[in-house]
């Protein structure tokens, strides 16, 4: 990988990753190896933690491809080697705002059909928390796999909020957003029917906190879901753009914040 060309993504757009395959990897020692190496370069860069998430489904028995898309994040790595997230100082004349953006892909894995989670969470301008993971359970319909997703997002923002609270620090009234209209409407609408049953114990978790003004979830157009780089391969304008709005920068361009 020393001679590697760098690359602009971490994963191909149209990359769909299956178990099934006879390119078996002769060495797959090394494959967990390198993925398990991997998964420490999340800490600070998130912005592979879907594509990091994806290979590590597949440590039991690797194949060729997977370990092409291994190879693939290491040359995005090798070019983007001084980027990491960036932590700015936060105004203190007014209360901080804790926000999150929270996605899912519907029935993304062509082996088991589960569905991708994917959250950002900021307090002020900071991004503080994230996670890319697949879904414990297959989703009937897009909108419940996006309101899984949201369960998600609402308790780990409310317990960021006990923390904060521990801490003697104001701050407004959080906010989660999210693309899916469908999923907003269950958030705010207190009647249940028959097609949300089997996802009751997540809307009621979420709606006892809508209703005690606990947390607000808002609606956003699809291009202003910051998470769906958590979620999904994304073209390379779009993966640029969104690395850039997750805080993750090169460090020469840290200190002039956008």
């Amino acid at each position: 990988m020393l001679e590697a060309k760098p690359i602009s993504t971490p994963m191909v757009s149209t990359s769909k990753l299956s178990k099934h395959g006879s390119d078996t990897l002769t060495d797959s020692t090394f494959y967990r190896s390198v993925v398990g190496a991997l998964q420490y370069a999340t800490i600070t860069r998130l912005e592979i933690s879907f594509a990091v998430n994806k290979v590590c489904q597949f440590m039991a028995s690797p194949l060729e491809s997977h370990w092409n898309a291994v190879k693939r994040i290491l040359r995005y790595l090798k070019g983007t080697l001084y980027h990491g997230l960036h932590i700015q100082a936060a105004g203190s004349h007014q209360k901080f705002q804790l926000h999150a953006f929270c996605d899912a892909d519907w029935a993304a894995d062509p082996d088991d059909r589960r569905s991708t989670s994917g959250a950002a969470i900021f307090f002020g301008p900071n991004l503080i928390s994230w996670w890319s993971r697949k879904q414990p359970v297959v989703a009937r319909s897009s909108t419940e796999a996006e309101y899984r997703s949201l369960a998600q997002a609402t308790a780990e923002v409310l317990w960021i909020e006990t923390l904060l609270h521990e801490l003697g620090i104001s701050f407004s009234v959080p906010v989660v957003y999210c693309d899916n209209q469908s999923t907003v409407s269950l958030a705010h609408n207190p009647v249940l029917h028959s097609r949300t049953k089997h996802m009751e114990i997540n809307l009621f978790f979420v709606r006892e906190k809508v209703l005690a003004k606990q947390l607000s979830v808002q609606h956003i157009p699809a291009q202003d879901q910051w998470a769906d780089a958590l979620t999904k391969p994304l073209s390379s304008a779009r993966f640029l753009f969104l690395r850039d709005k997750l805080k993750v920068v090169e460090l020469s361009s840290a200190a002039y914040p956008t």
